[in-house]
């Protein structure tokens, strides 16, 4: 019934997870990449992706790879992997609006034998309590007797160019026993680090949320002790450095935990657990208190502005970098926002410089614009948010020279050393 000589593919979802994946089965299969987003289909076509997971040269290569922002394209296709996002709204809610609106595209299209694939992130049981109903509801077909479904999550890292789709380990998952082998088959086509078969579409789904969970609270951990070592006047790098000697000490470190992972999908599972009956307590002190990290860096910069006699209301600070991690233009979910929006209560006027930045996304996402270049001599406070490689090569004296002849320097990503910088995280 199923063969990969015959699968014509339709990805869902042209970002950060969809693009590569698309690229990659578009090497050696027929694939159609779907996104609703006409000007990132129109951009595709012209041979250039903004997001900068895909250069030129790859998105050549993939010669059986087309695009469309028409749906009714993909009615041929047979084998349909959802890529798209799993956000959550104001309230810390999932939000699997994009998610539903996938499935009732492709239910549309659903025909004999169709197998559907979601990676997008989401709570354990999402895929079959809420996707599946809307694919049987608009197609009016049976699922797992007229079509087909599985889950292989997302393992893309934006801005990593050493773990790529295909030499990171999949994990793959399927409705029925025969599903689950053919879909392990298709994405073995393409990963060559191997898969790994799950026993059903709950646990896949299960385990994609507690990867990034794990790590939310794991840097939750370190960022309380950043705190707590701070009160004591002890640097947390050079306590991390020598606790780090013990062979089985995880490295974390601790910082802005944003982007549109570790930042969001531990909601997802807390919003299960409660639907459940359980208030899941580590998770979410977890949670709150990684978001609290961008109104304790303010206070800390405030507080060395004052022990420097700089005056705080009317002060300017530039923000180096908006991205949510370094070397990538992802600026979704963002943390770096926070510490935007605390120095504004303060009344200190805020300047943001970002390479790697779109700017007009900054704008519409944050309706902020970042300098084209910041000013010499110019600012109170310098802030070393995000890690890149520009910054990092700019060296310390450049950095410095933004600032005024009394400043504070806070390196929030230990790229200097201490005793080059005014305060460290």
């Amino acid at each position: 019934m199923f063969d990969t000589n015959n699968i014509k593919i339709a990805v869902i979802g042209l970002g950060y997870v969809g693009l590569p994946l698309a690229v990659e089965f578009g090497k050696q299969h027929s694939v159609i990449g779907f996104d609703i987003n006409a000007s990132r289909i129109a951009s595709l076509q012209a041979g250039t992706d903004h997001t900068l997971e895909v250069n030129e040269e790859e998105l050549s290569q993939a010669t059986h790879l087309s695009y469309s922002s028409d749906i009714q394209e993909l009615r041929d296709c047979n084998f349909f992997i959802v890529t798209v996002p799993t956000p959550i709204d104001d309230h810390k809610q999932p939000d699997l609006t994009p998610l539903i609106k996938a499935s009732e595209a492709i239910g549309g299209l659903l025909k004999s034998d169709d197998i559907v694939i979601y990676e997008s992130t989401v709570y354990p049981g999402a895929t079959e309590e809420v996707c599946i109903p809307v694919l049987e509801k608009v197609s009016g077909l049976t699922f797992n007797q007229d079509f087909y479904a599985g889950y292989s999550p997302e393992r893309i890292n934006p801005g990593d160019k050493e773990h790529r789709v295909t030499n990171i380990l999949k994990v793959t998952a399927g409705s029925t026993p025969q599903v689950a082998d053919f879909v392990d088959e298709v994405y073995n086509l393409i990963i060559t680090a191997g898969t790994h078969k799950a026993p059903s579409i709950k646990v896949a789904e299960a385990a994609k949320v507690i990867e990034n969970t794990q790590r939310d609270v794991n840097i939750a951990l370190i960022n309380e002790l950043a705190v707590i070592f701070n009160k004591m006047n002890i640097d947390t790098e050079a306590v991390l450095t020598a606790a780090g000697t013990k062979w089985n000490f995880l490295p974390f470190r601790p910082g802005l935990v944003g982007g549109h992972c570790i930042g969001v999908d531990p909601y997802y599972l807390t919003h299960k657990a409660q639907a459940i009956g359980y208030n899941p307590e580590i998770i979410l002190a977890g949670r709150r208190l990684n978001d609290s990290m961008g109104e304790y860096v303010v206070t800390q910069l405030v507080k060395t502005m004052i022990k420097k006699r700089i005056q705080v209301e009317g002060a300017r600070v530039l923000i180096l970098g908006l991205s949510f991690k370094e070397n990538c233009p992802d600026v979704r979910n963002t943390k770096v926002i926070d510490i935007v929006h605390e120095l504004e209560e303060y009344n200190i006027e805020v300047d943001v410089y970002d390479p790697w930045i779109d700017s007009s996304e900054a704008e519409r996402e944050y309706n902020i614009t970042p300098v084209k270049t910041p000013s010499a001599n110019h600012y109170d406070g310098i802030i070393l948010a995000v890690a890149h490689s520009e910054f990092v090569d700019m060296g310390i004296d450049e950095i410095r020279n933004f600032g005024k002849d009394s400043h504070v320097l806070y390196d929030l990503k230990y790229v200097f050393n201490k005793d080059k910088t005014d305060i460290r995280l």
